[in-house]
Parts: C-alpha cells; structure tokens; sequence
C-alpha cells in the first residue's frame, strides 16, 4: 500500500508574520526583544511621533490638487499651535474667524454645493502628504461624472474631523467628506481617514457620520475607497441623512448602498 502524503501541519507564529504587520513572533533576547525588534520599535515609533507633530504642509497640498485641476483654499482652525491642537480637540473642531469669513463668500453664488470635500492633517501629516491628493482626486472624478456640483476643496491646519461641519455649513454644502490624518500606531503611520457627512452644520454628533479608514497603500486602495465614498454620497443624497440612520442592502458590505455602482 503506498503511503498517504504528509499533511502540512498548522501554520505556525512565524508563517503569520507575513500576513499581517501587527508585532507577533518577534522572538526573545534573554528577558528582551532582539535587537532588530527593539531596532524597529524605536524606528516606528519615531515615526508615529513624526505624524503627529509635522506640521501640514499646506502650498504642497494645494499645488498637488492645482496640477489635478482642482481649485483650492486655505483655512485654519482656533487652534493656535500644534500643543494647544493635542490638548484641545474642541477647538480644533471650529474655524478661526478670517476662514470662517474667507468661506462665507464661496457659497456658489448663493446655490451652494453638492458635495464639498476638506483636506485636514488631525493626527498624521504623513498620511495627508502621501494620501490625500490622490483621495481628493478620485473623489472629485466620480463627483464631476455624476453631475453633482463640487465646491473648492478646502484644506484645514490644525483640524479634527468636525471641522468639516462649519466647513460645510459655509459653503452651503448638502454633504461634506472630510479626508483626514488618522491616529498613527506602532505599524501604520500613514493611515488616512475619511468621513462623509449629509446636512453637515456646526454641533452634528459623530453618529451623524459615515467613515472609512486605513487608506493607505499597504490598506484599502485610494480607487476602492473613492467607490465607497460615491456609493455613500448617492445613498445620502436619495435617503436625506447619514451616519446610524443611513439604511444600507447588505451591512457586511460598504460598498452594498441604494445607488451604489462600479
């Protein structure tokens, strides 16, 4: 009788290391890390560090959105430095008073927007430096496509994700999507998140919104996240709301929204 092939057995710490990014089977050194463990701890954390205290650079951004085609303008929050934006998220949340005149007058001539899109750096100006552009870009091609009408992409220092609210308010925007640094870990510093919003105005509660995370390249493609955006804006824009009330066809799915398409 011939014998029956050997099983492959179960996989094994070591074989998960390539599927995944998180710190697992990083081995031992004594009662330490090896020194190449320990090595890119530090050097990751260096960089979580650096995410969060660059500061946006925002001629960058806007030069980069230029050379898209997309017009653009600059707005800050209340925030007066980057400390006072670690200690006070309230304020990075408002407008300072020139921005919230500056946005006052791009209202589209009185017969607002459909769609209005914000570049914020929050907690990662890695993330908005590699990622943001490209988001903003996509998006903006979709938006253009299905004839809906698109304010200037405004680009916010010092913001967190509600800042989109008065952004929004002051454009007369029916739905915001702001495109935001997100809280840089120990295996991703250069996450971006987005965060789309129908009726934003200035008080709206987080259940209000709808979010996609972890755009980035080692993440969801900056293509599939601009197809769950659309797929987001033409739901809100049918059902009048976002967030919790928001219905969807398949729950699993994101992509699985009323109106949703390729």
């Amino acid at each position: 009788m011939s014998e029956e092939p050997a099983r492959p057995g179960p996989p094994t710490l070591r074989d998960l290391r390539g599927l995944t990014q998180a710190r697992i089977a990083l081995g031992a050194h004594g009662a330490g890390l090896p020194t190449g463990a320990a090595l890119a701890f530090g050097l990751d954390h260096a960089r979580a560090r650096e995410a969060v205290w660059t500061p946006l650079d925002v001629a960058a951004i806007r030069e980069g959105l230029r050379a898209q085609g997309l017009d653009s303008v600059e707005v800050r929050s209340a925030v007066s430095d980057r400390a006072e934006y670690l200690r006070r998220p309230d304020r990075g949340r408002s407008l300072d008073a020139d921005s919230a005149a500056l946005l006052a007058g791009l209202d589209g001539h009185g017969q607002g927007f459909d769609v209005a899109i914000v570049i914020a750096d929050g907690l990662s100006a890695t993330a908005v430096a590699l990622n943001a552009v490209p988001a903003a870009a996509a998006l903006a091609a979709r938006v253009r496509r299905a004839g809906w009408r698109l304010a200037p992409v405004v680009v916010a220092s010092q913001g967190r994700v509600a800042i989109g609210d008065p952004i929004g308010a002051r454009l007369g925007a029916r739905c915001v999507v702001v495109l935001i640094g997100e809280r840089p870990g120990l295996s991703a510093s250069d996450s971006l998140g987005c965060y789309v919003t129908f009726g934003p105005e200035p008080g709206l509660p987080d259940s209000r919104r709808n979010c996609i995370s972890n755009i980035r390249q080692d993440g969801l493609a900056v293509e599939a996240a601009a197809g769950q955006m659309e797929a987001l804006l033409r739901a809100m824009l049918v059902q009048g709301t976002s967030g919790v009330a928001l219905r969807r066809e398949d729950p699993a799915d994101p992509t699985a929204l009323p109106g949703a398409r390729d």
